[in-house]
């Protein structure tokens, strides 16, 4: 999930919810390096995470990635992503997926050995199902905490963001307002460090929720703001931002 994972080109667009263009930039080498299609698959994935559009492209980018993997580590991650796509696609309501993705991370788990970089996304994939699923925030908060551990130590800054994110969207329903509103800050320090431009509004919200007005308004100010400057974009932040007190915890 990283963005040192990604050539300099391709996060600037990825950053700024240009999937499309970024992927395009992988296409030539997607079709033969099993690396190089399953960057492309995540980029068309996220795209649907923030569209809730492009599922059948991501579909076949994805099946691409899956044909050309040819170890257990690249059929592996396959498998995570796999379980991404199915996880957003039953969470947005496209279709009902939720039995796919948890088969395809209990696939990625029999194939990712512990200890290895790739269990740290993994780990935070099972707590979002767990999550949001199987409704059992309190079982997913240790996936989450051990997905937040491991990303920590690797350096993955933004895959901390959302660990931050979603560890402090538990907290707040458990009532822990100043254990939330520390996650929620982390999550979007980070984020405006890695100027990750397309994840910062849904964090501006999230912090919003639990901050003190006149700093709630700024903040709600704010995301209003960089919505609009990214075309409507996350899709799911329209009824929030039209006052709706939903700020998408689940998605991104």
């Amino acid at each position: 999930m990283g963005a040192g994972q990604d050539p300099p080109g391709v996060w600037r667009l990825r950053s700024r919810g240009c999937w499309t263009e970024a992927a395009a930039l992988l296409a030539e080498r997607g079709g033969t390096d099993a690396g190089t299609a399953l960057r492309r698959a995540r980029l068309l994935i996220e795209r649907c995470v923030f569209t809730a559009e492009g599922w059948a492209e991501a579909e076949d980018a994805l099946r691409t990635a899956e044909a050309l993997a040819a170890t257990d580590a690249e059929r592996g991650r396959a498998a995570c992503e796999r379980g991404q796509l199915a996880y957003v696609c039953t969470l947005l309501r496209v279709h009902d997926r939720a039995d796919e993705a948890r088969s395809a991370l209990g696939r990625s788990a029999a194939l990712l050995p512990p200890g290895t970089p790739d269990r740290a996304l993994l780990d935070f994939r099972r707590g979002l199902i767990t999550e949001h699923l199987a409704h059992d925030p309190a079982g997913a908060r240790p996936a989450f905490r051990r997905a937040h551990a491991r990303a920590t130590a690797l350096g993955d800054r933004l895959l901390c963001s959302y660990t931050w994110r979603h560890l402090a969207a538990i907290a707040l329903r458990d009532g822990e307002i100043a254990e939330a509103r520390h996650g929620f800050s982390e999550s979007l320090r980070l984020r405006e460090e890695l100027g990750y431009l397309i994840g910062t509004p849904p964090a501006l919200v999230s912090l919003a929720e639990v901050a003190p007005d006149p700093e709630a308004a700024r903040l709600r100010a704010e995301a209003s703001r960089l919505y609009r400057l990214l075309g409507g974009l996350p899709v799911w932040l329209a009824d929030v931002l039209g006052g709706n007190a939903v700020s998408g915890d689940a998605i991104g």
